[in-house]
């Protein structure tokens, strides 16, 4: 399930997803499967080839892109989550939801 995040935010990361954008939606989260885990960062983008190349560049296996229809994406969690978001530059999305 996710939280914190508006549906206008959740609209703008679609609209930049479905134009082949590399695109972040960072939200409160709660998986059983990650108890330790309560923030995720969805990094989308329908380049399939262009989202591959973004994974490698971060040190990332592009083989778990959840290859959804139209909202293909990578799934940021843990430790790697926050110093990715830092070296892109996103330390308000760190700060926001106090990672």
């Amino acid at each position: 399930m996710a939280f914190g995040v508006s549906r206008q935010e959740l609209q703008e990361w679609k609209k930049c997803v479905q134009r082949g954008e590399i695109a972040l939606l960072t939200h409160y989260w709660y998986d059983e499967r990650f108890p330790d885990n309560r923030t995720i960062t969805k990094v989308g983008c329908n380049d399939l080839d262009r989202l591959a190349d973004w994974c490698r560049t971060q040190g990332l296996d592009p083989k778990y892109i959840h290859r959804r229809e139209k909202f293909p994406h990578f799934d940021l969690i843990g430790p790697r989550q926050r110093v990715i978001l830092e070296e892109l530059g996103r330390r308000d999305l760190v700060e926001r939801f106090r990672m």
